[in-house]
């Protein structure tokens, strides 16, 4: 059997929708060789990570959409990073995106940095804590006055504090 551009192309978009493209890639900030203020092992973040904030925040993974709490999460307060306790987003930029996932329309300063996503067959942005490196989620240009943007938060990789 002869390999053509069709067979590549499928065998990446298999590889894609299997999550292969995605888990541990290189070009992720936290397997990327940046350092970090908060570093542990992979063996310390496991043990200290609930398995799904875990596979979030350290390989890159996605929660369900609509499973978090924080979707209906409404009060004063905080969103801190579930990997390091570093404050992300005040409740007052959060809002109602209808997309199953915490929505911001804007960090705190100097909370997050962001990367380019290229998984998945597309360029994302992808968004991580500035303090450990972990995996949030990605942002989009397609949010509410006065940023535009929408960060769209993994659910399990943000922690609340109220106020």
């Amino acid at each position: 059997m002869r390999l053509t551009r069709r067979h590549l192309f499928g065998a990446a978009l298999a590889a894609g929708a299997l999550g292969l493209a995605r888990r541990g890639r290189a070009g992720s900030p936290a397997k990327s060789g940046k350092r970090f203020e908060v570093e542990k092992t992979d063996a310390e973040w496991k043990a200290l990570l609930p398995p799904a904030a875990y596979e979030v925040l350290r390989h890159d993974g996605t929660e369900r959409a609509g499973t978090s709490p924080l979707l209906k999460e409404h009060r004063e307060g905080t969103f801190l990073c579930a990997g390091c306790a570093l404050p992300l987003f005040s409740s007052k930029t959060k809002y109602d995106s209808g997309t199953g996932w915490p929505s911001f329309y804007e960090p705190l300063p100097h909370a997050v940095e962001t990367t380019e996503d290229r998984s998945f067959l597309m360029v994302r942005t992808e968004v991580h804590c500035r303090r450990c490196g972990g995996h949030l989620g990605h942002v989009f240009d397609d949010g509410p006055p006065p940023t535009g943007l929408r960060y769209c938060m993994n659910g399990v990789a943000l922690a609340f504090q109220s106020v």
